[in-house]
C-alpha cells in the first residue's frame, strides 16, 4: 500500500513526523521496515504522529519537552535519544531539557535524571559535532 493510499490520520502523522524527526531519520526507518513490524510503524504514525503529535494546543517545542521527560522517567534510552536529536526541529533548546530533567529528578527519582543527564549531554554534544562542517 502506497501513502497515498493511506488514511488521512496515517498522512498527517506522517507529516507530522517528518516535520519532528527529519526526512532522514523516517526515511532510515522506514527501509529498516519489515512486514513484521509494519503494523507497529502504521500504529505509532497514526496514533502517536497523528493523534498526538498533532493536535493543536501545544506547540511541538512544549509537546518535545513532555515527551523527553517521560521517556527520561521510563528509562527508554533509545527513544530519548532520538527526541534530544529531534530538538533541531522543535525549538525545545538545552536549557528547556536541563528543565525537564530537573522535574524528572524530582517526581521520577534521581538516578532516571541522573542516567537520562548523561544522555542528553552526550546526544546534545554529538548534534553541537555534527553543525560544526555546516
Amino acid at each position: 500500500m502506497s501513502e497515498d493510499d493511506r488514511s488521512p490520520r496515517y498522512q498527517e502523522g506522517m507529516k507530522t513526523r517528518r516535520a519532528v524527526l527529519g526526512d532522514d531519520w523516517v526515511d532510515a526507518a522506514e527501509a529498516r521496515k519489515t512486514d513484521f513490524d509494519a503494523p507497529f510503524q502504521t500504529l505509532i504514525t497514526e496514533a502517536a504522529w497523528g493523534h498526538v503529535w498533532s493536535r493543536p494546543g501545544w506547540t511541538r517545542r512544549e509537546r518535545s519537552m513532555v515527551t523527553i521527560a517521560l521517556l527520561a522517567a521510563l528509562g527508554q534510552h533509545d527513544e530519548l535519544a532520538m527526541h534530544v536529536r529531534a530538538t533541531a526541529n522543535t525549538g525545545a533548546s538545552a536549557e528547556d531539557l536541563r528543565e525537564a530533567m530537573l522535574h524528572v529528578a524530582i517526581y521520577a527519582g534521581v538516578p532516571a535524571a541522573n542516567h537520562a543527564i548523561k544522555i542528553v549531554k552526550c546526544t546534545l554534544a554529538e548534534m553541537e559535532g555534527e553543525g560544526e562542517g555546516e
